[in-house]
């Protein structure tokens, strides 16, 4: 016959963390249950030195290019559009 371990006791902040993996497991199969699944997606680092300046350079490449505006401002309506930006 075995003899039953003795499980240790979680600390606080081991417990918290449990419930919080519990709760985002639940919305996980909340949201999966109505046909949506996880994606990873890879987006620019805004924190990353540089970063605002050259955000800023193309900014005013696009504004300054009054040769391809009528093209960039259609293109810019059609990725907004359906959206609330729109």
């Amino acid at each position: 016959m075995k003899t039953p371990t003795k499980r240790a006791k979680r600390t606080g902040a081991e417990e918290k963390k449990a419930g919080a993996r519990d709760r985002v497991r639940k919305h996980r199969e909340f949201l999966r249950a109505r046909g949506l699944r996880p994606i990873q997606i890879w987006v620019p680092d805004t924190r990353r030195p540089g970063f605002a300046e050259e955000a800023r350079r193309q900014s005013l490449a696009i504004a300054g290019d009054k040769k391809h505006e009528k093209e960039i401002f259609s293109f810019i309506d059609a990725v907004l559009e359906g959206t609330e930006w729109s």
